[in-house]
């Protein structure tokens, strides 16, 4: 009977580690252009966005020499100043992530560029969303 129960659990507990255990973390090869995307009118760190964040971290944990800067980018929707002020505020969210895992914020500098450095010309929610982003690259 306890020999059961204890295979039971120990099929319980191999089906947890397999069902909890697949990290989407993973170490880019390179930092520059490493991008996290955002909803609208938003400066809040998705899931997506978030493990993106933690590899960026890995990557410098494992390269203590690099610094970076992150880049806040908007759609082209709202006023300049607006979007200035969300472009930072992307930016300062995604080195708060960094920054959390471990990495000093003395090795990363921020930048808000708002609407003025769209990745994608054109207007509509297919080129809005990633127009939307915070930009990773190595200084």
């Amino acid at each position: 009977m306890k020999i059961k129960n204890f295979a039971m659990l120990a099929g319980v507990a191999g089906l947890l580690a397999a069902c909890g255990g697949s990290s989407k973390i993973t170490e880019p090869a390179d930092l520059n252009d490493q991008r996290v995307f955002f909803a609208f009118n938003s400066s809040e760190i998705s899931e997506d966005a978030k493990n993106n964040l933690l590899g960026q971290a890995l990557y410098m944990k494992n390269h203590e020499d690099v610094k970076i800067q992150i880049a806040g980018n908007c759609d082209e929707r709202g006023s300049t100043d607006y979007n200035l002020a969300l472009g930072a505020r992307r930016a300062n969210a995604a080195k708060e992530v960094i920054v959390k895992d471990g990495i000093d914020a003395k090795r990363i500098s921020t930048i808000s560029y708002g609407k003025e450095r769209p990745l994608v010309q054109g207007s509509g929610e297919s080129v809005w969303k990633w127009n939307r982003n915070a930009t990773t690259t190595v200084k």
